[in-house]
């Protein structure tokens, strides 16, 4: 083994401060290594009864939690003579096509089966059982560079050669069970997050009329007596108006007018816009500006169903770039643009035009017809759905920070090259 330069972490917990440097060595001396079987499509059944899962590549990267699984019978895994590729809970699991990143993932349910491209691997002594949780951190800029192929493959002569630091058990256990921790932190707060959109998107379904129907399967009790919600089309109830030009060229950090631009509408915004991300020194008199309670829907886009994305700006002198539709009326803009994304979404992308890139005008958007009910139920969709959306964004900025605080950990507690 060549000379290594000494390995010393920024970061250590008080009672290892004194223990040195890393050690270092292969993947290979510190782990069995186990790919998978070349199970045959004809081994899989739809049956759920005295089967095991069939772990693949899309099972690892999906963190077994999306997707379709795939089964086999107990009885075809034995006749296979397959033992050998049993995974079993807290076994350390390896995609071995990387188009995506390789990808680590601890399994965590009952017994199932490697199938081709995948990998387990398990510490060859019981005392480092810890370096699966921290062995991918360690490792994964070295894996990613030995990627070859298209598909970027990674074989398992390759990763046994790979060679990384790590530390005694003990400091290998503490530091495992710190970022676990942590893991488990945002994957809890993942699960709420999660739970809140399904939450949200359910409100949606029941508080606004659906195809072919007059009143919402939910109200709130105060309307239930109001009767059947109007039918108007958008141009007797709205004004439909055209953003202009905004470039990308226009777009300066310290700009003093605040703009939105068609394509942020796809990637940063979602029903309400109260904080605007870019701004211009574009002169004002150029633009169309923002009134307060106005609706954006983008005029172009990749499919038809994208472009049924509308978002109402909440502060009036916001100037509204090229490829916007703005929607100017007296209802609700916050009940108007989750009714637009909701119920109305797929009669807005039936009315966009074109293929490689699709397109929505200002007279098709006149015909799109609408159930209003009174100003006052209005606003009591209005303040429900925005406020859980509050609380959506309060929680997603959460599990960002922790993400963030975990990479910085991770930064400080494994070691960098020092002389």
């Amino acid at each position: 083994m060549s000379k290594k330069k000494k390995l010393i972490p920024e970061l250590r917990f008080p009672e290892f401060k004194n223990e040195g440097e890393w050690n270092y060595d292969k993947i290979d001396n510190l782990f069995h290594l186990q790919d998978g079987y070349a199970f045959s499509s004809n081994a899989f059944t739809d049956s759920k009864l005295n089967t095991k899962q069939v772990i693949r590549i899309t099972d690892i990267n999906n963190q077994n939690k999306n997707g379709d699984k795939v089964f086999v019978l107990e009885e075809t895994a034995k006749a296979l003579g397959v033992e050998k590729y049993k995974v079993k809970k807290g076994d350390l699991l390896l995609s071995l096509t990387g188009a995506a990143g390789f990808n680590f993932f601890i399994w965590e349910s009952d017994d199932a089966y490697i199938n081709q491209r995948t990998m387990k691997l398990n510490p060859k002594k019981k005392e480092n059982d810890s370096l699966k949780v921290i062995l991918e951190p360690l490792v994964h800029s070295k894996i990613n560079e030995i990627g070859t192929g298209q598909n970027n493959n990674l074989s398992k002569d390759a990763l046994k050669e790979i060679e990384f630091p790590y530390p005694n058990p003990k400091e290998q256990e503490k530091i495992a069970y710190c970022l676990s921790s942590l893991d488990k932190v945002i994957e809890s707060h993942n699960q709420k997050l999660d739970l809140l959109k399904d939450h949200k998107k359910g409100l949606m379904q029941n508080l606004f009329p659906q195809e072919g129907e007059n009143v919402p399967k939910y109200r709130f009790p105060e309307f239930t007596k109001d009767g059947v919600w109007t039918e108007k089309s958008l141009d007797e109830v709205a004004t439909i108006l055209k953003g202009k030009g905004i470039s990308k060229a226009d777009i300066v950090e310290d700009g003093k007018l605040p703009c939105i631009r068609y394509g942020e509408l796809y990637t940063h915004y979602n029903e309400t816009i109260s904080t605007v991300k870019s701004y211009t020194n574009s002169s004002p008199e150029d633009l169309i500006l923002s009134k307060a309670n106005d609706v954006i829907i983008p005029a172009s886009g990749e499919t038809q169903i994208d472009i049924a994305k509308a978002s109402c700006v909440l502060e009036s002198g916001v100037a509204l770039g090229g490829d916007l539709n703005i929607i100017r009326s007296k209802i609700n803009g916050v009940f108007l643009s989750y009714y637009l994304n909701n119920a109305k979404k797929h009669d807005i992308a039936q009315m966009a035009q074109g293929i490689a890139v699709v397109h929505l005008y200002p007279n098709q958007l006149k015909t799109l017809k609408l159930q209003v009910p009174n100003t006052k139920e209005q606003q009591k969709i209005a303040l429900c759905l925005s406020t859980l959306e509050e609380i959506i964004t309060v929680l997603t900025n959460k599990i960002e920070q922790l993400k963030q605080h975990k990479n910085g950990l991770m930064q400080g507690l494994f070691p960098k090259m020092i002389n």
